[in-house]
């Protein structure tokens, strides 16, 4: 409080609170010591789970382990500053690295230059669709997806994720098809011919992870074994790769092989080419409606050639894998010759290293791998920030894969945040909570990061810790921003098979059956939308966003049909007065000239046919009836074909000397009764609040003809 009693906190409070509508972090302020203290705590730890885990999570999305850490740098702070949740912690997560390879593997050979501009794309289209949602107050939308559809996609995600690091397990290679299944029978094909050091060093850490999850679970599992790996991996030499190039192949067949790659990669990347030179013109054709038929003619022929030459290069460099080779070297160790294993010269210098041909360039240059893979050289310092490079001639190929990601990351996200609120109390806003997804993959995408979204076990760490702001997650990214600064040096020998255990370890968590069993027992429909989604998603994959496509339009046709035919229950009077389903208890007494109907659901275009069917048959079987009562405290909306079939079944019982009554209408259905005349039609006395009120009055009207009815009001019985 200053002189003359102006309070300037207060009115600071004042501004704060009325911007923070557009920045929620405004919110923080104030800071005190202790809050700042706590929070920083927190973030440090999610870092240390961060930090293996991002460049486990860019290795699954197809992309050099290192733009994990973008992935975990500007994402990670925007998403906590703009989002509506204190606890929820944003950045690489395994369901959206997944769909990010599957939708790009077909596209662009994975870890390719290409491959990554489309990788950053996608990730701009995705913040793009999450903040127009949010801006729009459409986070409704994703309703669409149930929770069946989504138990069942994220189980099946789970076993696909766990499969796809069978490769960097075994140390073998894996083709990357129409059809992961074949790709996966390729690579178990391969499993006599795995690297030893390489599984001896992906099982040791699958080992060490869950020793660690079961004995000591509070210790971070993933960084021990990040840092033990990478130590053990520098002390034993565990990479073992060379260069070489065509010129120095010394065998014959060899060469042919390598030649035959060459050109396989050099037609690939001619129709590529090709393909990206058509695109402008058969856009311009579509749009101009110029020559169409010949344009989407001459652009399928492309396609369907650059797939052939895709499966011959595929198989080319299946066999060139399979060779082993060893190098002539001279007194420093350079390469000199490359030789099949046992055709190499008596005289000549070998090192005694085996090696594979990898990454054969249309240029013909290849790599020597002859040990484990790992990580490599880290860029040390800052993701340059640019502008997305957008292709426009993939830009439709990617859209839906982009609606997929956004819906489903945002759903991971919310639900996380959810689970969280609900322990700490805290008010959560959707649809902020979208324009903070969105805006962190807008940032992410300008910092060359991938897809990201809320990852449930970094949430759940931030949370353990006390954190009571997401300026925790802020914290986070700081300490992220200084491992890129100082430490990716460190990186270097960390081999990838021990990221693969990193991957498989966080994907086990995702495996839920006891979920699956569960929608079962709520309603078969529920159980037949989650086991559809996962055998389709399992069946379309790498097209993972087809099958939870399939899985949302089977949900919606599910709840379509259920809606097609609501119960319709016959009502008895039961003992203390009330009104029963005589199907439940069939002893009770009816009256034959009252008919009561309980409508279990709303009438609209889908089942109004039903509606009046149920009530027709029934009224034809008690032929005596002259009142039909519609106890309607189920109806929630009446639609114009609802209020049409309504109209016409008024006038046919009237023809038939049988009056129709309402009870327990509720206000919307009554409003669009007045404004149809359908109110005026159906009369006023023949609608009633309560099934009581409507029985009675229907009772005063038969007088002594209903005297003796059982059906007849009775006071209930005492208590």
């Amino acid at each position: 409080m200053l002189s003359g009693g102006f309070d300037w906190s207060a009115v600071m409070q004042s501004q704060l609170k009325r911007y923070a509508r557009f920045f929620p972090f405004l919110s923080w302020f104030p800071l005190t010591s202790d809050s700042v203290k706590v929070n920083f705590l927190a973030g440090l730890t999610v870092a240390l789970v961060l930090i293996p885990q991002s460049l486990a999570y860019a290795q699954l999305a197809g992309l050099p382990a290192y733009y994990g850490l973008y992935a975990a740098l500007l994402p990670v702070a925007i998403g906590a500053m703009w989002g509506s949740s204190s606890q929820l912690s944003t950045g690489p997560v395994a369901v959206v690295s997944l769909l990010t390879a599957s939708a790009l593997a077909t596209l662009a050979a994975p870890g390719s230059d290409e491959f990554i501009a489309l990788a950053i794309m996608l990730t701009l289209l995705v913040g793009l669709i999450q903040l127009a949602l949010g801006a729009f107050r459409l986070g409704v939308i994703v309703n669409f997806l149930s929770h069946p559809v989504m138990v069942g996609f994220t189980n099946a995600a789970a076993i696909i994720i766990v499969l796809s690091q069978l490769p960097r397990i075994l140390g073998v290679s894996m083709p990357f098809t129409d059809s992961f299944i074949n790709d996966i029978v390729s690579v178990l094909k391969q499993a006599g011919d795995a690297h030893l050091p390489t599984l001896a060093m992906g099982v040791g850490a699958l080992a060490l992870m869950w020793g660690l999850k079961k004995y000591a679970p509070k210790m971070p599992a993933a960084l021990i074994v990040v840092v033990l790996a990478t130590l053990i991996s520098w002390a034993i030499g565990f990479e073992q790769n060379a260069k070489g190039q065509i010129a120095q192949v010394a065998d014959p067949e060899l060469r042919a092989q390598i030649d035959k790659v060459v050109v396989a990669v050099a037609e690939v990347d001619r129709l590529k080419n090709e393909i990206a030179t058509k695109n402008p013109v058969f856009d311009a054709g579509e749009n101009e409606n110029i020559d169409a038929a010949k344009l989407h003619a001459e652009m399928a022929l492309a396609h369907l050639a650059l797939k052939d030459k895709k499966a011959v290069s595929s198989e080319a460099h299946k066999d060139m894998r399979r060779m082993l080779v060893v190098r002539h070297i001279d007194e420093a160790g350079k390469t000199v010759a490359v030789y099949p294993v046992g055709k190499a010269p008596a005289d000549v210098k070998l090192d005694e290293t085996r090696y594979h041909i990898r990454n054969v360039t249309r240029d013909g240059e290849f790599k020597l791998v002859g040990g484990g893979e790992v990580v490599g050289t880290v860029p040390e310092g800052l993701p340059p920030i640019s502008m997305p490079t957008l292709d426009l001639g993939k830009l439709g190929a990617m859209l839906s894969t982009a609606l997929v990601i956004a819906l489903v990351g945002f759903m991971e996200a919310i639900s996380i945040a959810k689970a969280v609120a609900a322990k700490t109390r805290q008010r959560l806003d959707p649809n902020q909570e979208l324009i903070g997804q969105g805006m962190a993959n807008i940032a992410g995408s300008f910092s060359q990061a991938f897809p990201t979204s809320g990852s449930f076990s970094r949430t759940a760490v931030n949370a353990n810790m006390g954190a009571t702001l997401s300026l925790s997650s802020v914290f986070t990214a700081v300490i992220v921003l200084a491992t890129l600064l100082f430490l990716t040096s460190m990186f270097y020998h960390l081999p990838l098979a021990v990221l693969a255990a990193i991957i498989i370890v966080a994907a086990g968590s995702l495996v839920n059956i006891e979920a699956v069993k569960h929608a079962w027992h709520v309603h078969k429909h529920d159980g037949a939308a989650a086991l559809v989604t996962f055998v389709a998603t399992l069946l379309f994959a790498p097209h993972l966003e087809n099958g939870i496509l399939v899985g949302a339009g089977l949900a919606i046709m599910l709840f379509l049909l259920r809606t097609m035919k609501p119960r319709v229950a016959l009502l008895g009077r039961y003992t203390d007065g009330t009104l029963r389903d005589i199907k439940v208890n069939p002893e009770m007494p009816t009256s034959e000239y009252v008919m009561a109907l309980r409508y279990d659901g709303s009438l609209y275009f889908a089942n109004v046919s039903y509606f009046e069917d149920a009530v027709l048959e029934a009224l034809a079987e008690r032929p005596k009836t002259k009142y039909v009562l519609i106890v309607g405290d189920a109806i929630n909306q009446m639609d114009a074909s609802g209020e049409e079939v309504v109209h016409h079944l008024i006038d046919r019982l009237k023809a038939s000397g049988v009056t129709l009554v309402f009870s327990g209408l509720k206000k919307q259905v009554l409003d669009m009764m007045r404004n149809t005349g359908l109110f005026d039609l159906l009369g006023n006395e023949n609608i009633f609040a309560t099934e009581e009120q409507a029985i009675a009055a229907i009772y005063e009207r038969l007088g002594d003809e209903a005297k003796v009815d059982l059906f007849c009001p009775v006071k209930p019985a005492a208590a």
